[in-house]
């Protein structure tokens, strides 16, 4: 892993507005880049939405019309991948000479994904990970992964991978990162709850990378005025963020940073991480694997 400086976008989506969003994203992906980051993380859904609160009226064994054009709409407001949007995604990380990851929801024929992408700073879609199991209501809309993209991007920034959201309470997800030797973990999410600092904290220790954990600031006001009536059971403020970056011995470099927008930077060095492995590497000297075997 070389020494870079990298960021997490803490941000809403425009909601229900995919190319405001897109010209969101590339606003702070210039001031991003003005700050000196060479990496930049956006958040779990940040393009196509995490529709938090909305349950599109759906109950065990009913789905109302209703409903469905409500998913019409999402799913209208998704992306292809790759398609249009990405192809603009990746002129972005080739012009301003970044490693760009961005979580989205892709549409492939009639289904929808959350979908973390990966694009490198010569302009490719270098790798494209589907959330492998999305959590309680999530299933309604979106489909699940196969978990045959569970791969670490090899860089010249370092080792890239990631999971989505609860993905990272999978042990085995984890441990197939750390199989690939991951420097420099992303971890998108929708989970605003402190004891999701701890999670966090353990993976970079767990894995003796570096996490970056990322994710949205939402309030019930930026959601369309036509949608506020199915809100009305919920809090003003409906995910308070609470992204953080975290070095390889688990200790906390910036955030986490709650009830705002926002970037946060940290500056990773290659020292810093070989450091953390003279005590624990799980997959090297603290590995056992002849005694875990079925």
């Amino acid at each position: 892993m070389k020494n870079i400086k990298v960021a997490v976008v803490q941000a809403s989506p425009v909601l229900f507005n995919k190319q405001k969003t897109i010209e969101k994203t590339k606003k702070y992906i210039e001031e991003a880049v003005g700050a000196g980051a060479e990496l930049i993380l956006f958040p779990e859904a940040y393009i196509g939405d995490y529709p938090r609160g909305l349950n599109f009226d759906t109950t065990v064994g009913n789905r109302t019309d209703e409903g469905k054009e409500l998913w019409h709409r999402y799913y209208n407001n998704a992306i292809n991948v790759p398609g249009e949007e990405t192809s603009l995604f990746s002129e972005w990380a080739k012009e301003y000479k970044i490693y760009l990851n961005l979580g989205v929801i892709e549409r492939d024929n009639g289904t929808l994904y959350c979908s973390l992408l990966y694009f490198t700073p010569d302009g490719k879609l270098a790798g494209k990970h589907r959330k492998i199991k999305p959590t309680a209501m999530e299933r309604i809309i979106w489909g699940e992964g196969t978990g045959s993209d569970l791969k670490v991007i090899d860089s010249k920034a370092g080792k890239i991978g990631g999971l989505i959201c609860w993905e990272n309470y999978m042990p085995e997800a984890r441990m197939e990162l750390y199989k690939q030797n991951v420097e420099i973990y992303l971890a998108p999410t929708a989970d605003n709850r402190d004891t999701w600092q701890s999670s966090m904290v353990h993976v970079a220790g767990e894995g003796r990378c570096y996490v970056l954990g990322c994710n949205q600031f939402v309030t019930k006001e930026m959601y369309p005025e036509e949608l506020q009536e199915q809100l009305k059971e919920q809090p003003e403020i409906m995910s308070r963020g609470g992204s953080v970056i975290v070095s390889p011995h688990g200790k906390v470099l910036a955030g986490p940073l709650f009830d705002t927008e926002g970037i946060l930077y940290a500056d990773l060095t290659d020292k810093e991480l070989i450091k953390s492995k003279f005590d624990f590497d799980v997959n090297g000297h603290y590995s056992r694997p002849d005694i875990f075997k079925a």
